[in-house]
């Protein structure tokens, strides 16, 4: 049976919050909800299995990032009030996510992490690539063509660390240009599967680039990585045809 937090308890926790400890509750009562928006600060809400549309409302209110990564589905009603919430919205243990529910979540504004989600259809990609802020996907381990080409328009830092392949078809070839873009060091520990041309797009990056899960690469994306500018993550065979290609390189100079 889990632990319920009720008004009571909420109230003890805005009169003292370290004496309070919020993740051991799994669902919560509206009033509570109502009345924890009151407080300044970070709520760490990552026990709650379940959520009710009057409490996703409620918390929408709160001034601070919000943790609830314990829910693993949302109604549609509930995503659209979350979406109002600003500050950073941690909904990664969400293992689905509706059509819907996508578009909703799409209007917040920050951080928002969904990366308990495995699989993304081309319609909520296209929803989702409408996101403003930093968009933490690192659950997916594929993409469609159409999906990555979608989410290749998104105009904040994207997360796709668990991401196992980047084909030569368009949309994924158009991704590996944005994540490339994308500021700071770049992780894509998940990738086995790498084209040339994908490797010639981030190669471009500017930073760290992690890429420890490739055991192979052809000569072309090797010599294509061989001219990053910054620190290259990887392991075995990739990364001696990467060090064998800047040598080479080294030579021409």
């Amino acid at each position: 049976m889990g632990k319920i937090l009720t008004l009571e308890i909420a109230q003890k926790f805005l009169n003292d919050p370290d004496g309070v400890s919020l993740e051991d509750y799994t669902s919560m009562d509206d009033a509570a909800a109502q009345a924890l928006a009151q407080h300044k600060g970070d709520l760490g809400l990552e026990g709650l299995t379940s959520l009710s549309d009057a409490a996703a409302q409620a918390l929408a209110q709160h001034q601070g990032d919000l943790y609830l990564e314990g829910l693993t589905s949302l109604s549609d009603a509930a995503a659209q009030a979350l979406a109002q919430h600003e500050g950073w919205l941690d909904l990664g243990g969400l293992m689905s996510l509706s059509d819907a529910a996508a578009r909703r979540l799409a209007q917040h504004d920050g951080y928002l992490g969904l990366y308990g989600l495995t699989n993304l259809s081309d319609a909520a990609a296209q929803a989702l690539a409408q996101h403003d802020g930093y968009l933490g996907l690192d659950g997916l381990t594929s993409l469609s063509d159409a999906a990555a080409q979608a989410l290749a328009r998104h105009e904040g830092g994207l997360w796709l660390s668990r991401l196992t392949s980047l084909s030569d078809l368009p949309g994924h070839f158009a991704l590996a240009k944005k994540l490339a873009q994308d500021e700071g060091n770049l992780s894509l520990y998940g990738l086995t599967s790498l084209s040339d041309a994908a490797a010639q797009a981030l190669a471009q990056h500017k930073g760290d680039l992690y890429l420890e899960g490739l055991t192979s690469l052809s000569e072309a994306a090797a010599q294509a990585l061989a001219q990053h500018e910054g620190v290259i993550r990887l392991r075995g065979k990739a990364k001696e045809a990467v060090e064998l290609a800047r040598e080479r390189l080294a030579k021409q100079k």
